[in-house]
């Protein structure tokens, strides 16, 4: 079972840009995909992107394509999801999660979670 740990968040302005990074203490995170949720206040958790065990494949959430990249390093069991152009709708609590497809965006489809960096993008 693998422990998770985001890291990366914090306050920016509209249009620029955070690189967020989810470290794994496990043994198997290379048996694992990885994806990216986030959670505003009041709002659904939401998918954003998901990754294939080796990294060759990625998912985006429509929101978010063309903005945002998910990627990892699996020699450091670490993913990473570099968000650029951001927008005030992007404000949430980020959490990267372990499951089995990278194809998934359904959160229950994930079996282990970090416990979330906030990000807040101001106007």
């Amino acid at each position: 079972q693998e422990q998770l740990v985001e890291s990366g968040g914090g306050l920016v302005q509209a249009g620029g840009s955070l690189r967020l990074s989810c470290a794994a203490s496990g043994r198997t995170f290379s048996n694992y995909a990885m994806g990216w949720f986030r959670q505003a206040p009041g709002k659904e958790r939401e998918f954003v992107a998901a990754i294939s065990r080796s990294g060759g494949s990625t998912f985006y959430a429509d929101s978010v394509k063309g903005r945002f990249t998910i990627s990892r390093d699996n020699a450091k069991n670490t993913v990473y999801l570099q968000m650029n152009s951001l927008k005030r709708e992007d404000t949430a609590v980020y959490y990267c999660a372990a499951g089995r497809s990278y194809i998934s965006s359904y959160y229950k489809e994930y079996a282990y979670w970090g416990q979330g960096t906030q990000v807040t993008v101001s106007s």
